[in-house]
């Protein structure tokens, strides 16, 4: 049966053998949220797992090929951009006005170096400016159109906006309007923020070096206003990697995540608690996410290979590949 929680490797005898002896591993998430069973369609179902199964099997062989894991995080990151299944690159969903706006970020466990983009229109591919901003730039974050202008310095893939539209979120963006306008003429909250909030897909790699990375890439929330911002390019709240502790990508609620700086709280109860990365993820998760009004989920890798994938929401899409053994899932089972 596929677990929502940790997934333990046996604890070397010292810091160096458990460098030594830990497992190259992979683990991705394609966003949390409200996936009741019987949302999807067996055959729609499939779809999600054959894209997640990609995206594992692409960083995987990075890994096993001797790559780092950044570019392990990377690559299959860049699968799930590409895809039309979800909600970063290519498939995001649509502000207030009918737009795409991307955000992305990536983190070094190695050396704690970071690079992130938001608001990006144009850039095929925002988890890869990421990692440039991180490497090529004395900068940490760039937005908007500066960061754009920076990606075509770097000789980025750019495309029109209409590559990132879909069909399903086009009908997903005019059914939250619907929503909207109707919640304003009975004058009440619309629900429509909630329902559409989610998204976000993810990676979190360990190299046979001994090295963590992580990095998240997201189209926002559906129906986002003014240059609305999540968690998601936002180092510490959506994506943290220190080797000394853990790798995090986050996916849910964003505002959320950065209130309880989501990301970094899991590894600095490891670094600074001791504690273990299951025990850290289900204080942040159940405790003080939920406690706050929050909901979504994480994938955490520490650095002897033992990992987590946990959410406090109906489901999230997510996978991990670990030497024989790969699974992928979306419900809680």
């Amino acid at each position: 049966m596929f677990r929502t929680f940790l997934i333990a490797c046996a604890m070397a005898p010292s810091a160096l053998a458990a460098e030594a002896s830990a497992p190259v591993t992979i683990v991705i998430h394609g966003g949390a949220g409200a996936l009741e069973k019987g949302r999807y369609t067996p055959t729609e179902e499939e779809a999600y797992k054959a894209t997640l199964s990609e995206a594992l099997d692409a960083g995987y062989a990075v890994l096993e090929g001797g790559g780092s894991a950044l570019d392990a995080v990377e690559t299959a990151i860049i699968l799930m951009e590409d895809s039309p299944l979800f909600n970063a690159g290519r498939g995001a969903v649509f502000t207030h006005e009918g737009k795409n706006e991307l955000d992305a970020s990536i983190m070094d466990g190695r050396t704690k170096a970071a690079g992130a983009a938001a608001g990006l229109t144009h850039v095929k591919n925002p988890i890869r400016l990421a990692r440039a901003v991180m490497e090529k730039s004395p900068h940490v974050m760039m937005i908007g159109a500066g960061a754009e202008e920076f990606a075509r310095r770097q000789g980025m893939d750019f495309v029109k906006p209409s590559y990132f539209r879909t069909e399903l979120r086009w009908r997903q963006y005019k059914d939250a309007l619907k929503k909207e306008k109707e919640a304003a003429d009975e004058e009440k909250e619309s629900d429509a923020p909630h329902d559409f909030k989610y998204g976000t897909v993810g990676a979190a790699a360990l190299d046979a070096a001994g090295n963590l990375a992580a990095g998240t890439s997201t189209g926002g929330m559906t129906l986002k206003r003014y240059g609305r911002v999540g968690d998601a390019p936002i180092i510490g709240a959506g994506t943290f990697a220190d080797n000394e502790s853990c790798a995090v990508s986050a996916t849910g609620w964003g505002e959320y995540f950065i209130r309880l700086t989501v990301a970094r709280d899991i590894c600095a109860q490891v670094e600074y608690g001791g504690k273990s990365i299951a025990a850290a993820t289900t204080d942040v998760i159940h405790n003080r996410l939920q406690q706050s009004g929050g909901d979504g989920g994480v994938i955490v890798l520490a650095p002897d290979g033992s990992f987590v994938m946990d959410f406090n929401s109906a489901g999230m899409f997510r996978g991990v590949k670990q030497g024989d053994r790969k699974e992928v899932a979306i419900y809680r089972e």
